[in-house]
């Protein structure tokens, strides 16, 4: 949140028309309320993060997730992951583990407290993306 700060970054990306996708830090910055005071979050979905819900960098971890929409789980990788512990009206909660809410549907954006991106599996990628009608 320092970066976007300092590069004045803040309403760009609160005023950008395309949908943003967010993964794990990503998480935390979308969201409108965090549990730490020292992040300033952009507000774009209506939800309260945890910080390193998972704990330490020894707690991150990999495991098979049912995700809404999928038919197969999705292999999620949890590095010193948030998770999201409440969202507010219209969010759609996609998926859920012990530690919290991990995945969420908003209007335009997703978050994802993991790394979708590593492994190769582009299923939510499309789903992002088929949800911009692109």
């Amino acid at each position: 949140s320092r970066l976007i700060g300092k590069n004045g970054l803040y309403e760009p990306l609160i005023e950008f028309a395309g949908g943003v996708f967010a993964t794990c830090a990503g998480m935390v910055l979308i969201a409108d309320r965090v549990d730490d005071p020292r992040v300033r979050t952009l507000g774009l979905i209506p939800m309260h993060v945890a910080r390193n819900a998972f704990g330490r960098q020894i707690n991150s971890r990999e495991t098979l997730l049912n995700i809404a929409g999928l038919t197969d789980p999705f292999r999620a990788v949890f590095i010193r992951a948030p998770a999201a512990t409440e969202v507010g009206s219209g969010v759609e909660v996609l998926a859920r583990i012990p530690e919290g809410i991990v995945v969420v549907r908003h209007g335009r954006h997703m978050a994802f407290a993991f790394h979708p991106e590593l492994g190769g599996d582009l299923r939510l990628h499309r789903t992002f993306l088929e949800g911009l009608g692109i």
